[in-house]
């Protein structure tokens, strides 16, 4: 079983990297505004992915999954520490990763705003054709 959980996690970070290429090529190489607002989200949604990615503790072993990051006895003993540090989740990139999708979705929302503010005043969302009218 640990052999394919290894397959299965080398062909998350394969599939993930290959994501930020394709992603990175949108934004940088296609000269529509609305392409690269759609690279830009698969960019954001890929690095979220990829920050839980690095957060995930596999199994020590198949009769101990991970735990919730939550500690249930009022004092714990160094050995319940011990005990909990191995098997909890890391709860910080799930919370850095909630916070990444709230500011992604508000600077989305702004990115799409101006794009129909260049729409309105240029008539196309190219940027060759507005650099060239913008003189």
């Amino acid at each position: 079983m640990s052999e394919l959980n290894t397959f299965l996690f080398n062909i998350l970070l394969f599939s993930l990297f290959f994501n930020v290429g394709i992603s990175l090529y949108g934004i940088f190489a296609r000269p529509s505004l609305i392409k690269k607002i759609i690279a830009l989200t698969i960019f954001s949604d890929t690095a979220n992915v990829l920050a839980i990615a690095v957060g995930y503790r596999g199994w020590p072993s198949p009769s101990q999954p991970p735990i919730p990051p939550v500690i249930t006895t009022t004092e714990p003993s160094i050995d319940d520490l011990t005990w909990f540090a191995r098997q909890a989740v890391d709860p910080l990139p799930q919370a850095l990763v909630l916070t990444a999708i709230v500011i992604g979705l508000a600077v989305t929302l702004f990115l799409v705003f101006l794009t129909l503010q260049v729409y309105r005043l240029y008539g196309t969302t190219d940027v060759r054709r507005v650099a060239r009218l913008r003189g």
